[in-house]
């Protein structure tokens, strides 16, 4: 059985939620984690960023267009591993 990589991000208001990482997607030169909470099915994407000391951050995709593009991305590099919800036929849900 394969072992789930998590990592653990603080948000605005310093609360902790742990994330399970779904997998990393390169558009454009650019790498972009697929994030899931583990409390929850909705799907986040952050690009990876370097910050001033050289250490990688997650940033948050504000920009739609950026967003989805790399979305589109994921989807045809995992369309076969992603699950549908049985009932609706749609696709698991990002932010």
């Amino acid at each position: 059985m394969e072992e789930m990589e998590t990592i653990t991000l603080l948000d605005e208001n310093g609360i902790e939620t742990e994330f399970e990482v779904l997998g990393i997607v390169t558009v454009e030169d650019i790498d972009y984690a697929v994030l899931i909470p583990l409390d929850d099915d909705q799907a986040y994407i952050f690009r990876i960023d370097t910050d001033e000391n050289g250490e990688e951050v997650l940033s948050e995709v504000e920009d739609d267009e950026e967003f989805n593009i790399v979305k589109e991305a994921w989807e045809a590099l995992y369309e076969d591993d992603i699950d549908y919800d049985a009932d609706t036929d749609d696709e698991e849900d990002f932010e």
